[in-house]
């Protein structure tokens, strides 16, 4: 796995891998459920990804969908492309929503709703949480 997947805390984070992606639980939650859909390959621009890793995309982005439409009941989901940090290739998925979450006891509320999301004020979830999450969210993955 690449830096960028090691990053975002694999493989305690993985929720589910594929032949070209892997869906990782975000370890800060802007917004409950929030993920990483990070390549395996070590491109850093998206168009250098290998044609299978684009076509993979369908499946994967709906049964991301699905998934957090049963945890979460987003109204809407952005997948930002920032890059900027980690460079590999890789999404992060944020389910976006008008009010707030209850998790584990924690509010998440979707602070930029219904601009922009709010990365910046992201719950760090400790070890033990980002097991329970991650473990719940891959639960509604089909």
């Amino acid at each position: 796995m690449n830096d960028t997947i090691r990053a975002f805390g694999y493989p305690a984070t993985l929720i589910r891998e594929y032949d070209h992606w892997v869906v990782l639980l975000r370890p800060a939650q802007p917004t409950l459920g929030s993920l990483v859909l990070a390549a395996k390959s070590d491109v850093t621009a998206f168009g250098s990804l290998p044609a299978g890793a684009h076509a993979e995309l369908q499946q994967i982005t709906g049964a991301i969908e699905t998934a957090l439409g049963r945890f979460v009941g987003f109204a809407k989901i952005n997948y930002l492309m920032l890059m900027m940090v980690d460079p590999h290739v890789h999404f992060h998925v944020i389910p976006r929503y008008e009010g707030a979450r209850e998790w584990n006891g924690r509010e998440f509320v979707d602070v930029g709703w219904p601009k922009l999301p709010d990365l910046g004020h992201a719950i760090a979830l400790t070890a033990d949480e980002i097991i329970q999450l991650r473990e719940e969210v891959a639960g509604h993955f089909e």
